[in-house]
């Protein structure tokens, strides 16, 4: 296993234009299993109270995002392809569903960035344009 900085540029848009953006840091660890890539990090915005451990899973052109603690989903991004899933929180959960719109991975195992553009349905209903920016770098 090899140390690693995460840091994650999440963008969101909505109907009426306005952008947020939020951006986390994170200490990872990166493994490779059956010639796939995985980072593993906790992410800490997702809940005041606990931790969620999120683990990426990195294709040739396609990512596995999966959170396990506080909040629980597994959503995959692959270009041209809509994915759904649950998405459990403390408060109740939501079907979500997005549908990547591009993605760009630019990965040499334990290093790289990973750019998606994708929309984000909640319950059937279009909620926003979203961007993600993922940067890994040894620590």
């Amino acid at each position: 296993m090899n140390k690693v900085i995460v840091t994650v540029v999440g963008s969101q848009r909505d109907a009426s234009g306005e952008e947020n953006r939020i951006k986390t840091l994170s200490n990872g660890q990166h493994y490779c299993r059956n010639g796939k890539d995985y980072i593993l990090y906790e992410d800490n915005e997702l809940s005041v109270d606990s931790k969620t451990s999120t683990l990426l899973k990195i294709g040739k052109d396609s990512l596995t995002l999966l959170r396990h603690g506080a909040v629980e989903q597994e959503q995959h991004f692959s270009v041209g392809k809509e994915s759904a899933s649950i998405y459990r929180t403390p408060y109740g959960t939501l079907d979500v569903s997005t549908k990547t719109k591009k993605i760009d991975i630019k990965y040499d195992s334990p290093v790289g960035t990973i750019d998606i553009e994708y929309t984000l349905s909640i319950n059937g209903k279009w909620q926003s344009d979203n961007g993600l920016h993922i940067s890994i770098c040894e620590a």
